[in-house]
């Protein structure tokens, strides 16, 4: 074990004297993607993922690592800045397609960071951070703009540009919001047209209906995103050698519109979430493929995770009848505290520092990319920068991550309900897990209260409540995680404020006995509205897309078909 240590700092220690700069950084965030949805980390995974677990093989995949939202606007914002999003006045929810810009344009991100130690850096994806669109009338859209009065010829501004990037290719938030197209440093690409709802399903659309560009598929905006992102790594190589690059390329799948290309369609023999998985996996591949013909693996880091669990939208139960769980053994989905909402494949591979094959065990959070990279490249960050992101460049090199034991890693649902986990305990302020989704295949928990607390090390699976066992660690809990609140910061240092605005903070309210002066004023004097499961109408609703047994039979045997072709093209 020694040993294989001082391999890997002998290692560390020759990339920072061979490249001084730095090594490359490719950071590549799946849409709803679960733990369940990756071979490499769920055996009894029913479509093939070789890409995923080619990239697992060569590095080191993390089995306790978590978004720091359980939905996407959230986890991004933590990812891009080191900071939870909930200290701003996004407390719960998503940003939409003509949502103003959420990250302060003065706040340090991963991108400006290494912007200043001489990286090129892209974006190329779903940003779906708002970005600021202008009306005709010279003023900026919000969530309730009418869309057929924005100025598209207008420089889209407080975008990905405007926060460290050299360059940005994407669409503006998810691939169901309207505006559907593609922009291009601030300025959209091709002719659009405002349609109404029959327009817009008639174009092949999913989603909502307004400003859509002219001959816009959504079943190739992976693949778009795949090879723009292919070309402008080729292109930074080949034109600048010596100057090290960061590629962000956050991806539309598999979030719904489920919308495989036509290549992947059919191809996992399981449903059109397992193909778009299969796209997925497939576009890591080009990405890495990419990266060995350039000759530069040894000295890149490529990261992949996702921002949440799998959603409901994957319609969970006619897969799991064929026995696939995109939340794997975990509790829940996308949006919720448990498990299944947060818990996230997470895999880095960068061969002159990380032992392939390697696994840690150690609890990490999407947060900590911040000070992780700057870690790799000597720098200290100042007080108000990544306020909540911790290094785990210590696990790559086989170490423990400072303070892994006392750390508390806070979760957070689509409605705004937190849960925190610190040690082997984990304990959420609610009995729902923070949302009205549900997991088909969940049982109640076992001595429930409106409080719940786990024991991870014993209870993964969370099943059983412990909190009226241990009303002291409950509270300790509480009390640590509001000190995260009223700190501003959940990593030492002075403290400082979280944003002002927003409406009333009533999560906050289980807390309410440890809360300081201020963040008591940002609660508010209003109890917290209940989160309810959905009701009989809507589960009636679910009822009516459950597969008849015939239905999962003529599945399950599909299903068998493409593993065996699968199975002989890989041969």
């Amino acid at each position: 074990m020694k040993r294989m240590l001082f391999t890997s700092a002998a290692s560390f220690l020759f990339v920072l004297s061979a490249s001084a700069a730095g090594p490359n950084v490719i950071y590549i965030l799946a849409d709803d993607m679960g733990v369940g949805d990756v071979k490499a980390y769920n055996p009894d995974c029913k479509f093939p993922t070789p890409n995923l677990d080619r990239l697992a093989a060569d590095g080191m995949r993390f089995t306790d690592a978590h978004s720091n939202s359980s939905v996407c606007t959230p986890t991004r914002y933590g990812i891009m800045t080191g900071r939870y999003c909930w200290r701003t006045s996004k407390k719960r929810g998503v940003t939409r397609g003509l949502s103003p810009h959420l990250i302060n344009p003065n706040r340090e991100t991963v991108a400006s960071l290494l912007k200043k130690q001489g990286y090129n850096t892209a974006c190329i994806g779903k940003w779906h951070l708002g970005m600021d669109w202008s009306l005709k009338d010279g003023t900026i859209t919000s969530d309730k703009s009418s869309q057929n009065m924005v100025d598209l010829k207008a420089k889209i501004k407080q975008g990905p540009n405007e926060i460290g990037f050299n360059y940005f290719f994407g669409i503006p938030a998810s691939a169901n919001h309207s505006p559907h197209c593609f922009i291009e440093n601030g300025y959209v690409q091709g002719e659009i047209e405002f349609l109404g709802e029959n327009e817009t399903k008639a174009a092949g659309i999913q989603g909502k209906p307004g400003l859509i560009a002219k001959g816009f598929k959504q079943s190739e905006i992976l693949p778009t995103f795949t090879h723009r992102t292919c070309e402008w790594v080729t292109k930074q190589v080949e034109t600048n050698p010596d100057q090290p690059f960061f590629v962000y390329m956050p991806l539309n799948s598999p979030h719904s519109p489920i919308v495989p290309s036509a290549k992947f369609k059919g191809k996992s023999g399981l449903s059109p979430h397992g193909d778009f998985c299969m796209e997925t996996d497939w576009a890591v591949g080009e990405v890495m493929n990419t990266v060995n013909r350039l000759g530069i693996t040894d000295n890149t880091i490529i990261i992949f995770t996702a921002d949440n669990g799998s959603s409901p939208q994957a319609k969970f139960e006619p897969m799991q009848a064929q026995g696939h769980y995109p939340s794997f053994i975990y509790r829940g989905l996308k949006g919720m505290t448990w498990e299944g909402g947060h818990r996230v494949p997470f895999i880095v591979s960068w061969p002159v520092v990380v032992k392939g094959g390697t696994v840690s065990e150690q609890l990490i959070c999407t947060t900590d990319l911040m000070a992780t990279i700057a870690d790799v490249n000597g720098v200290t960050l100042a007080n108000n920068v990544g306020e909540d992101s911790v290094s785990f460049l210590p696990a790559l090199k086989g170490e423990n991550v400072s303070d892994s034991g006392k750390r508390g890693v806070v979760h957070h649902s689509d409605s705004g309900v937190f849960a925190m986990r610190s040690g082997k305990w984990k304990v959420l302020l609610d009995d729902v897990g923070g949302s009205r989704r549900s997991n088909p295949k969940d049982r109640p928990v076992i001595d429930s209260a409106d409080i719940i607390l786990f024991d991870m090390e014993n209870d993964e699976r969370e099943t059983k409540n412990l909190s009226q066992k241990y009303p002291e660690v409950v509270e300790a809990m509480k009390k640590k995680l509001a000190d995260y609140v009223n700190n501003g910061r959940s990593t030492p240092g002075v403290p400082v404020l979280n944003d002002a605005g927003g409406k009333s903070w009533a999560e906050l309210w289980p807390l309410k006995d440890y809360l300081n002066e201020v963040s008591l004023a940002e609660m508010g004097t209003s109890t917290p509205e209940k989160v309810k499961p959905q009701q009989k109408k809507e589960q009636a609703k679910l009822e009516e897309q459950r597969p008849t047994t015939e239905e999962v039979k003529a599945a399950r045997k599909a299903a068998r078909k493409a593993r065996k072709a699968n199975a002989s093209n890989s041969k």
